[in-house]
């Protein structure tokens, strides 16, 4: 099967997976929320796309083994023990299927069904054979809370990621470019999709329209350029970076890799994914988005400018912090990196010799 019949079918599952959630964010119950044993929220939202993606890679590629890198599994949907919850899970899913015409006579689902596609997500993934790498709903905090997330779809052949597909149901289809993600209710809604060689493209998730193709802004002043940051905890690094490149304005926090997407058409030039402390990074959380950004002529790398590794399974490998930006930027960017996890570096050895004496 080539990859354009790949990505015809990854753009059919995002989509499918994007109206499944659209339709829990309408009447969103409190019984659609709980924590997992980690303690991060998780949705019926979140099973519901896994499920759907599932299914539809499984129909639409018939002749091709389906190898899924997940987010979620059924273990922590059966520790709630709630068969009301799987019902709902259940209907969306068929619901979702239904609303398709080439899936209205397909046989109907069961539970079982439902929960055996959510399964199929415990592939390890690799450096070997085909991977779909998929992220459900990336950004869950700021789907409960009616904001920005993302469905991420990517596929990995032999190490190698090489097409994506992201359904952003709350970015607006007009570039976001200084105006701080706003837009009508009725211009929201993208699907992005790019493949190795053939550039990143947009179009309208709600109704039928010719895809656009997009690039990374082509700003190459520094300190003209705005930034992307998650809403997490602040990150004092972030900061010192963008001091370092003259970058004036705050950064523009943005749930999941909505803000890989907005970068690759140009609404912002710089996405930087520092943490306080070392913790693995999920492949899902960045396979869709990375090629998304460099088929639009974009960059992305670890903060030793190193390409992100998604060959080692689920978690990249990657030094210090991730870097999202344009080929122009990149070389100046890199620069501030390196000083600043420098500076940091020399602080907390002061610290920690302090502390001795």
């Amino acid at each position: 099967m080539s990859y354009d019949e790949m990505l015809s079918a990854a753009k059919k599952a995002v989509s499918l997976a994007a109206r499944l959630s659209n339709e829990v964010r309408k009447s969103l119950l409190v019984t659609d929320v709980w924590n997992k044993s980690d303690d991060s929220p998780v949705t019926v939202a979140d099973y519901g796309s896994q499920a759907v993606v599932s299914l539809v890679l499984e129909r639409e590629l018939q002749n091709e083994p389906v190898s899924l890198v997940a987010e979620e599994d059924s273990g922590e949907l059966r520790k709630i023990a709630a068969e009301t919850v799987l019902a709902r899970i259940t209907e969306l899913v068929k619901d979702t299927l239904a609303s398709d015409e080439s899936y209205a006579i397909a046989s109907p689902l069961t539970s079982d069904d439902v929960l055996n596609a959510i399964d199929r997500g415990k592939s390890e993934g690799g450096p070997k054979g085909r991977h779909w790498i998929l992220d459900p709903i990336g950004g869950t905090r700021g789907f409960i809370r009616g904001e920005q997330y993302a469905i991420g779809l990517a596929l990995l052949v032999e190490g190698k990621v090489v097409l994506g597909v992201m359904a952003c149901p709350k970015l607006p289809l007009a570039s976001t470019a200084g105006n701080a993600l706003k837009s009508l209710p009725e211009k929201v809604g993208c699907l992005f999709y790019g493949s190795v060689g053939n550039g990143t493209y947009v179009q309208s998730l709600s109704v039928d329209s010719l895809p656009v193709k997009v690039e990374v802004s082509s700003i190459d002043d520094p300190a003209k350029a705005s930034f992307f940051e998650s809403y997490h905890t602040p990150v004092p690094i972030h900061n010192t970076i963008a001091t370092k490149l003259g970058i004036k304005e705050s950064p523009i926090k943005i749930n999941s890799q909505t803000k890989y997407a907005a970068l690759s058409r140009g609404d912002g030039e710089v996405y930087l994914r520092f943490t306080r402390k070392a913790r693995p990074e999920s492949i899902w959380n960045h396979a869709a988005g990375s090629i998304i950004v460099s088929e639009a002529g974009g960059k992305v790398t670890d903060a030793a400018g190193n390409p992100l590794d998604f060959s080692k399974g689920k978690y990249l490998d990657y030094k210090r912090g991730i870097v999202v930006t344009t080929q122009k930027l990149l070389p100046r960017l890199l620069t501030a990196v390196r000083e600043s996890i420098k500076e940091e570096e020399e602080e907390e050895e002061k610290a920690a010799s302090l502390k001795l004496h």
